[in-house]
């Protein structure tokens, strides 16, 4: 089963996660399939906090892949601030 989820990178203290599409069965911080954007939580000034490929997420979910509780929080926020920018949500 492939699931879309965060992978951990980043030194102690200092977070930065990787939105990958991995299987189930492997490692948080293993093998994965494809990555599909970034989640830096600490972002500060003008540093983007998060980025995403929304195509193929949207891609990855019609091919029966499950986001984690987390990564579905990411999405709306990400299709909330793409509708209040004006920009598409696939951009």
């Amino acid at each position: 089963m492939v699931v879309i989820r965060l992978s951990r990178s980043g030194v102690n203290k200092r977070p930065f996660y990787t939105i990958v599409a991995a299987d189930k069965r492997r490692a948080r911080d293993g093998r994965c399939i494809e990555r599909l954007g970034y989640f830096n939580p600490i972002a500060a000034g003008k540093d983007v906090r998060l980025h995403m490929n929304f195509e193929r997420i949207q891609y990855w979910i019609s091919q029966g892949a499950q986001p984690s509780d987390r990564v579905k929080q990411l999405i709306k926020t990400y299709e909330k601030t793409a509708e209040t920018t004006g920009t598409t949500a696939a951009a």
